[in-house]
Formats: C-alpha cells, sequence, structure tokens
C-alpha cells in the first residue's frame, strides 16, 4: 500500500492567523469567542461567536477578495500558507499529478444572503454577476485548485461537520489509487451570521452563556450547554512518501488510515450509544494498521453538547476497548469554537503537531468532568506524548456522518 505523508499545513482559525500562533494559543489555552458587537447581533438569542483572528482582508489582494466568498478567502489564505510550508514551487509538481480536496459543510451561505438582500432591496440588475461562483459549494475548493494549477481534479465534500475530515480521507484514496502525488486537501468555512446563528439556537446547539464568551465551550464539563460557532479554514499538503522523498521534503506526520460510516438514526442527534462512530474509529485503525493499544493520543470532535460529548465518549471506549484508558483525549473546540466544515481539517492539523511535537493541548474549561465521559482528558496543561505515537482525529456530522483519520508520528 501506498504511504501517504503530511507536507505542509496551513491554517486561519478564531485563535491565530497562521498555524504558528493558532498552535501557541491553543498551548497557552487562549479562546476566541467573544461577543458579537454588531448591529445585526443585537436582537439573536444568542450573540457569541469565534470569529477569524486575522481578517482575511488584512492578507488577501483587495482586487481578488472582491470576487470570493468569506469562505473562499480563509479557503486560500491557509492554502497558500500550507503551499509555502510545502516547500513546492511551480516546478515540484506536475499539474497533471496535482489534486485538491477542500471541503465545506454550508458554502457561501453569506454571498447568498447578502445578494438576496441587493435582490430585494435594489432589484436584480444590481445581484452580482459573481454571485453564483461565491456561493457555490465548491467554490473554495476550485479557488485552490485555480491557485495552484491543479488539473488531477478538485473535489469538494459535503458532509456537515465533518466535511473537513473527510475530504482528507478523499486525498489519501486518491494518492493511493494512484491519481496524483500531491494533494491539498482541508476545510473552510464562513457562517457567523444572523440566520445560521439563529438556526442553531432555535435547534439548541448553541451556548447561552454569554457573560463570559470565552468559558462557554466546554466539553466533557458537567455545565456545558451547546458549542460556540466558529469560522476559519485549515489545509493540509499530502504527498506520496515516495514523491516526498524524491524532493526532500521535511514530513510531519504520516496520515496512516481513514475510516467513515453513517449513523442512520437521525438528521441531528447522536446515535446515544456511539455505535456508528465507533465503527469509524474502528475502521480507521484496521485501514491504518494499528491496533487500540497502539493508540496514544485522540484529538476529539467534542463540540460542548450535552448528548454528543456523551456519545462520543462511549465510542471512543468501545473501539479501543481497555486501551482507552492509556490514550490522552484532547478537544481543541474549547479554544476555538466549531468551525463546522473546516473543524475537522483544523483538528488534524493540531493532531499533526502534536505528534511532530510530541505535546497535546488541554481542553480548556474542563472543570468539572461528566461521570458518563470516563475518559483521560488532558486538562489544565499540555502533556507530552511517546516517541513514535499513533493519534488518532474524530469528526462528526449532522445527517450521521463520522469520519476518523489516523495519524503515525515519523
Amino acid at each position: 500500500m501506498t504511504d501517504v505523508v503530511v507536507t505542509g499545513l496551513g491554517a486561519t482559525s478564531p485563535v491565530g492567523g497562521d498555524v504558528s500562533s493558532t498552535w501557541d494559543a491553543l498551548l497557552a489555552g487562549r479562546s476566541g469567542a467573544r461577543r458579537l458587537d454588531a448591529d445585526w447581533a443585537a436582537d439573536l438569542p444568542v450573540q457569541i461567536a469565534a470569529p477569524v483572528a486575522v481578517e482575511p482582508a488584512d492578507v488577501l489582494d483587495r482586487v481578488e477578495a472582491r470576487t470570493l466568498d468569506r469562505a473562499q478567502q480563509f479557503a486560500l489564505v491557509a492554502a497558500r500558507e500550507a503551499w509555502a510550508d510545502a516547500g513546492l514551487g511551480d516546478t515540484s509538481v506536475e499539474p497533471e499529478r496535482l489534486a485538491v480536496a477542500v471541503a465545506s459543510g454550508i458554502g457561501g451561505v453569506l454571498t447568498l444572503l447578502a445578494q438576496y438582500d441587493v435582490l430585494r432591496e435594489r432589484g436584480a440588475r444590481r445581484v452580482s454577476p459573481h454571485t453564483v461562483p461565491m456561493l457555490m459549494p465548491n467554490g473554495p475548493a476550485a479557488t485552490v485548485g485555480l491557485e495552484l494549477t491543479a488539473r488531477a481534479g478538485v473535489h469538494a465534500p459535503v458532509s456537515a461537520c465533518a466535511s473537513g475530515a473527510e475530504a482528507i480521507a478523499l486525498a489519501l484514496d486518491l494518492l493511493r489509487a494512484g491519481r496524483a502525488d500531491v494533494v491539498v486537501a482541508g476545510g473552510t468555512e464562513a457562517a457567523i451570521h444572523p440566520l445560521p446563528i439563529a438556526g442553531f439556537a432555535a435547534m439548541r446547539a448553541l451556548s447561552t452563556r454569554e457573560g463570559d464568551p470565552q468559558e462557554a465551550s466546554r466539553p466533557y464539563d458537567k455545565a456545558r450547554d451547546g458549542f460556540v460557532l466558529g469560522e476559519g479554514a485549515a489545509v493540509l499538503v499530502l504527498e506520496t512518501a515516495e514523491h516526498a522523498r524524491a524532493r526532500g521534503a521535511r514530513v510531519y506526520a504520516e496520515l496512516a488510515g481513514a475510516g467513515m460510516s453513517a449513523d442512520a438514526y437521525h438528521v441531528a442527534a447522536p446515535e446515544p450509544t456511539g455505535a456508528g462512530a465507533a465503527r469509524a474509529l474502528s475502521l480507521a485503525m484496521r485501514d491504518a494498521g494499528l491496533s487500540p493499544s497502539d493508540i496514544s493520543h485522540v484529538n476529539a470532535h467534542a463540540t460542548s453538547t450535552p448528548l454528543g460529548d456523551v456519545a462520543e465518549a462511549k465510542a471512543l471506549r468501545t473501539a479501543l476497548g481497555d486501551a482507552a484508558s492509556q490514550a490522552c483525549v484532547t478537544a481543541t473546540k474549547s479554544c476555538t469554537g466549531h468551525l463546522l466544515g473546516a473543524a475537522g481539517a483544523l483538528e488534524a492539523v493540531v493532531t499533526v503537531l502534536s505528534l511532530a511535537n510530541r505535546l497535546v493541548p488541554a481542553t480548556r474549561n474542563l472543570d468539572d468532568p461528566d461521570d458518563d465521559v470516563a475518559l483521560d482528558v488532558v486538562r489544565m496543561s499540555p502533556r507530552s506524548l511517546p516517541a513514535g505515537a499513533a493519534a488518532l482525529s474524530n469528526s462528526f456530522g449532522f445527517g450521521g456522518h463520522n469520519v476518523t483519520l489516523a495519524f503515525k508520528a515519523v
């Protein structure tokens, strides 16, 4: 089987404008959540979120940003960082051997809603000619593909909050199948807007702990009451190990396997026993040639919802069995909030960095652990990992999508 390695990382997140600042913030336990002070937020039932730390307009050229939805802007920022980090120049990979898989759970919703307002208030002739390319769900993938001249395929999986992880799993398949030598993969999301916030609030999915927004996202804590909506993007450069060796690339970690399943239970609620998620975990380990005793670390999906956190904990105990107690678990949404379709990609980046640096960020706001979780959750301060560790990164989405990625240290 073809070995696949990670050679580049890029991100723009609620706690940092790039990978380095995001990683430093997570190790320090800093939160990106804050109160929304815009006029449009004044009447919302929930008025906290986790916007990006650095506006894309501060990074991108003004002219190119004008024709891109915010989700596309995020994807371009992260992809450029990952490409540069991988040391890939114009001649490092043939365009016909370069693919892109960049996902979004919602796509260009900000463009859709803004242009509908234009249509309603100013008429059809004032609607932007860029509207459709900006709102289509494959817009971020297309933006990155055009930027990099990727001709082996440009893909845009859509599986709600598992989208970013599914894009990385697809990249693994593309490389193993020999359809590409390099795949730029990840996820992006920009949905901090009155309608998505009102919709999530109506589902009672969001935290209403508005007194101190930075304390609102509380994975595994008894006082958790929902997630904090975040935004941003994360991208990984994935290569066959042979291609990486041939060009002398620096390797962060190996993407050793992926597992996917579906709950077929409910469009939004998690299957309470975690059976579907446990299947994804087991499939990822089998695909990677790992046993439960090999797993030293898990970056959990853990959104801070009362039902979801417990269901995932049950899944981990089912899939890992007695070895569950030896795998340290972290929940980085406690700092970043929930980036929806970008969450799995950002957490994959963090998992890779944890293996490369042999250090796991702590879970913020875990003051009173839920007795039903019964996992070794890292809290208070970061924890060291052994050399040669293996780790899993979980992502679950509305619709019952379950994706687990397996990484190995190199």
